[in-house]
């Protein structure tokens, strides 16, 4: 019953809008380099998600269908994720961990999750089993809402070693 519970939270969830500021954390685990970052992110609920930075202002990180667009470090770049494997990889995981459809980014990235409930919390973790596929991450973790399944929490680590965490307010 939990089960379909689960699903249902998240089914409900991708049909909605969802709208937040957010603050992110970079971490450079080489080098220890940390940069605080800031802005307002809007998903529809399919596939568009807008990440507008007002701290450093002017960068953007945009997916429209296929397309991602971003404007990071004063570098424009478009890429097609239909013809970039590595880009279509971490487009998905995104759109399906904003949206609470984590468990098909865990078979995305041939992941293990594990799930826990608490004060009115989801808490999930997806670690990829053996080798991180090229582009993909190697852990997640996403905190939801459980009374709306909205996204508070996720924390991306690549498997080159920068983690970023964002925090929606």
């Amino acid at each position: 019953m939990m089960i379909v519970a689960m699903l249902l939270s998240v089914v409900a969830f991708a049909q909605k809008q969802y709208d937040a500021d957010f603050s992110q954390t970079r971490v450079v685990k080489v080098s220890g380099k940390t940069t605080e970052m800031a802005g307002h992110l809007s998903f529809d609920g399919v596939d568009h998600l807008t990440m507008d930075y007002t701290d450093p202002l002017g960068e953007f990180f945009y997916i429209s269908g296929n397309t991602v667009s971003m404007n990071l470090n004063g570098t424009q770049t478009i890429l097609d994720a239909s013809k970039v494997p590595m880009v279509r990889l971490q487009r998905a995981t995104l759109l399906n961990c904003i949206s609470g459809n984590w468990e098909q980014a865990a078979i995305d990235n041939n992941a293990e999750t594990t799930v826990t409930e608490k004060d009115g919390m989801r808490h999930v973790v997806i670690t990829v089993k053996g080798k991180v596929p090229r582009g993909g991450y190697k852990s997640v973790e996403l905190t939801y809402r459980l009374k709306d399944s909205a996204i508070v929490k996720m924390v991306l680590e690549e498997a080159i070693g920068i983690v970023n965490t964002y925090e929606m307010h």
